[in-house]
This record gives structure tokens, sequence and C-alpha cells, in this order.
């Protein structure tokens, strides 16, 4: 066994020692502490400033630093204007400027000799038209790899007919304010991250110190939920760390299965995760309500709390309230879905990268737990289920945690990107425009039906708005299979079924790709 335990810190400072008696494992002998002394947390990094535009000619450089710098302008717009600089530029001159070569869809380009967010961002949205990325494949050429829907060596054409898989909530619609962000590349050296263990300041594993930090600082900064006097258990994403709190909460004593129960609709992984897992410490029972009904007064169970909800969106309570645990999915309640009423304040409480920033992939989450021995055994599952969280992951989420700080900290600081829209802001926009724009597709039909959502004021943003849920829950007004109707108009979405309703109901995604969303728009409105 592994000497060690997964991360698990309070504000910043090792456990007292009643919390390192927790740190054992729930079998005998099993042992946390990984018998090595902390080393002291490093500097932080020093920020790059890598400026080279020899790749280009000075046409291309020219268009780019206006379009960046001089002319302050959103996302999209930046994108428009790219797509319209003249082709020409891209010509091979002198063997030293970029090619194309639309038949083998190879682009001829130097590599660039450093990592540069202004080169990064030019390439993909000149050579793949903003519709896919540019990869390098060896020193001297490389190839568009077009976004879904996508094609052609530039990705240039758009395919009206493609099937729009809008099955999962991949967050792609952020990629263009990232695009945007000369300073949030993470450079990871080949010698960092080598060990197991993280940097740190106390005597627990694998949490970095400088993510600790960030977290509760930009909890802090939200105000959307309490960390003092809490743990922070890492996971891979926020699916891990509800296996996790399974585990922990499960009761040993009890001679069955300890319930699992969540109110209808409830999020479709939980009943396919605790399924899969098939322990003989918890099962799954499913409707809340019905489970509070026919349950005895003192009987355990576990209780999933989602809010705001997924699939509907809907701010969600306990049902059961009676004497067993309840773990708190809080994925959505960020100030771009939803007005931040109040700091979450529960014992286990749920969060994943993926959902703030839209970076699913790097594959990031945390529990904020209130109990040491509870976050002492999510850690110890996480420990021998995956030795951890990687620390490429961790470093990507320091650099993303602060550059969404950053953008408000520059604001308040007057600094030069006082004219770039903050990173919450901009989202909420991008969201509060999309959801408008979908009422009034769907206006123009008459097959569905849409849950309404009252506005409170958010304390962040300091506005009243009205929730922008990042999935779209339909209800087929006629007795149909809501998911088959959207399938046959080559909308692939997930079916009521699995969230523990009738297949009138389906979710589909909001958070794709600007032209995929324009597309959904078109073949919803089109469903007369």
């Amino acid at each position: 066994m592994f000497e060690g335990s997964q991360a698990v810190v309070q504000n910043g400072e090792g456990m007292d020692t009643k919390s390192e008696r927790a740190l054992k494992g729930p079998q005998d002998g099993a042992q946390f502490l990984n018998g090595h002394e902390p080393p002291r947390p490093p500097p932080p990094a020093r920020r790059l400033a890598i400026i080279s535009w020899t790749t280009f000619s000075v046409g291309v450089n020219f268009a780019l630093l206006a379009m960046m710098f001089v002319q302050p302008s959103s996302p999209s717009d930046w994108f428009s204007k790219a797509r319209l600089l003249p082709q020409e530029h891209l010509k091979k001159t002198n063997g030293s400027a970029p090619c194309y070569n639309s038949a083998n869809r190879v682009l001829c380009l130097p590599r660039p000799p450093s990592p540069r967010l202004s080169f990064s961002a030019s390439e993909h949205l000149l050579l793949c038209s903003g519709n896919g990325h540019y990869v390098i494949e060896d020193e001297e050429t490389g190839a568009c790899h077009c976004h879904a829907c996508f094609s052609g060596g530039h990705c240039e054409q758009l395919d009206p007919d493609c099937h729009l898989n809008l099955f999962h909530g991949d967050p792609t619609l952020f990629e263009e304010y990232w695009l945007t962000q000369p300073d949030a590349p993470t450079v990871i050296p080949s010698w960092q991250g080598m060990s197991y263990f993280a940097h740190r300041n106390n005597d627990y594993l694998f949490v970095d110190y400088f993510l600790e930090q960030a977290i509760r600082k930009i909890h802090g900064m939200v105000g959307n939920a309490v960390t003092e006097g809490r743990y922070i258990v890492l996971g891979v994403g926020s699916t891990q760390l509800y296996q996790a709190a399974l585990y922990a909460l499960a009761s040993p004593e009890s001679p069955s299965p300890t319930p699992v129960v969540s109110a209808i609709p409830h999020y479709s992984s939980f009943e396919g995760c605790t399924k899969f897992m098939d322990s003989r410490k918890y099962k799954w029972v499913g409707d809340a309500e019905k489970f509070k009904r026919s349950a005895t007064k003192d009987q355990p169970y576990i209780e999933l709390v989602t809010s705001p909800n997924n699939p509907c969106g809907s701010m969600n309570k306990p049902v059961v309230n009676g004497n067993g645990s309840v773990v708190n999915d809080l994925a959505y309640y960020w100030p771009h879905y939803t007005a931040i009423t109040a700091p979450a304040d529960y014992p286990i409480m749920l969060w994943t990268m993926s959902k703030i920033s839209g970076h699913a992939g790097t594959r990031l989450g945390w529990a904020i737990v209130e109990d040491a021995s509870v976050a002492a055994k999510m850690a110890y599952f996480i420990q021998l289920n995956t030795l951890g969280l990687s620390q490429d992951a961790q470093a990507r989420g320091i650099t993303l945690l602060r550059a969404i700080m950053s953008s408000y900290e520059n604001q308040r600081a007057g600094g030069v990107e006082r004219e770039r829209q903050p990173f919450f802001h901009y989202g909420q926009a991008v969201l509060e425009g999309r959801w408008r724009r979908m009422r009034q597709a769907l206006d123009n039909t008459s097959r569905f039906d849409l849950p309404e959502y009252e506005s409170s004021f958010c304390s962040f943003l300091g506005k009243n708005f009205r929730a922008n849920p990042a999935f779209l829950w339909l209800k087929c007004k006629a007795e149909e299979d809501c998911q088959q109707l959207l399938k046959e108009n080559k909308i692939i979405a997930r079916g009521g079924a699995v969230f523990g309703m009738s297949t009138q109901y389906v979710r589909v995604s909001m958070l794709d790709r600007h032209p995929l969303f324009d597309l959904l728009l078109a073949r919803l409105a089109s469903l007369k």
C-alpha cells in the first residue's frame, strides 16, 4: 500500500492531532501520514512575457495587433474580423511564411520557438477559420483538426445537415473567451511534477498549495461557498468525488446497503455511477419523495441535492430531512448560470472546473468538506482509486483560476485590461443572449413546453436576472418520445428516462460552440 493520503487541507494549515487521527484508514493498519517533511512552498511562478512576431508577414502582424490591442472588442468581433483578413498574407513567401495545400489539408508553418498565446490564437483564427485547432505535426507542417460539423482544409465548410451531438454538456462556448486571454497559458517544464507528491505546506499528499489557496480565494471573491474551517479534497472531476462521498458516508454498521436517493428529475450520472459501482455498502433507490414516505424514522440514507439542478436548472433543497447524510452538488452555482444569493454552507459540497471555466478536459474537481473524518475517508478512496490527482491538471487549474480572478483585479485597478469583459460577466452575457434567442425560436413552434425561471438579485454581479441554465429541459406537448423526435431532426440529446422522468422530456446542451448553437435554433424553430 502506498504510504500517503489524498489531499486534505484546512485553511492552508496542517490538521490538528484529532484530525490527524481521523486520517487513519477505515481498515486496521491503513496509514495515511507520508513520513516526509513537507517542503517549503516555492514562490509563485514568474509570468512569462515572450513576444516574437517573426513568423507572420508584417501585414498579418499589424492586423492582429489592431484587433487584439488597439480596438477593444468582444471575442465574437475578433473572430469575425480575423476571418476577413486577406488570404494573400498566408501564401508562401521565400519559404518563410505559412502556406496552404487545400487538396492534402496540410498547412506549412515554422514551429514556434516557444509557447505564445498570441501565436496560438492567431493560428487558430486564421489557419482554421476559427472552426478547428491547428496541430503541429513535425518541424515544418501541421494540419487543422476541425470541430464537429466543419470540414475543408481550413475548416471553412459548415455542413448544415450534420448531426448535432448535444447529449453531453461539453462547455466549448467558453473557448472564444480563452483565445483572447494572453495571460492564461500553462507552461509546464519537463522536470516539474515528477513526484507523486505536490508542493505543500502540510503533511498531506497530492494537493498543490497554490491550488488550494486559489480555490478558497475564488469562492471568497464570488461569495458562493463557505470555505473557512473546511477541508479541500481533490478529485478527477466531481464524478470521482461523488463516488468518494458515497464510500465515506455509507453506514458500516448497517446490515443492508445504505439507500441513495435524489429528487426527480435527478442528475443522470448519479444513478449510473451508483449502479456501476455495485457496492455492498450502498445502493441506488432513486426518488427521494417516494423514499421519504416509506422510510422509518432512524433509517440511514444518502440524499443527493443538485442546485442548480441538472437537467432542469431549478434551485433544490433536501427532501427527506431525516437522520441521513446529504451531498450537495453545486457545479452550476456560479454567476454565469444563476444569481449568487448567499454563500453555500453544507457539510459536503462538490465543485468542478469544467462548469466554471469550460475546461472539462482538465478533469479537476474539489469537495469542500466540513467533517475531518469524512474528508479523510473521501481522500482514502481517491488515493486507492487513482493515487491522487494529476499535478499537470493542478498546475492548469491554478493558472485558470488566477486568470479569472485577475480579470476582476485588473478592472478594479484600472489596468490596461479594464476594457476587457471579466470572465463571469462575459459568460453571463453570452448565456443570457442564448436563452433570449432560444425563447424566441421556441415561440415559433407549438411542440414544446419550457420551464420558467424567476429573477433573483446576484450579489456578485450586482443585478437582477433570470437563471441561464446550462441545459434546455424540453417537454413535448404531445405524448411522444421527445428524444426520438429530436433524433429524427438530427439533434442528439439525452432522454428524460435517465433523469427519472417520462420520455416526453429531453435535455439539450446549451453550451456548444456558436455555429452549432445557431443550427440548433434553426432546427427547433422548424418543428411546427
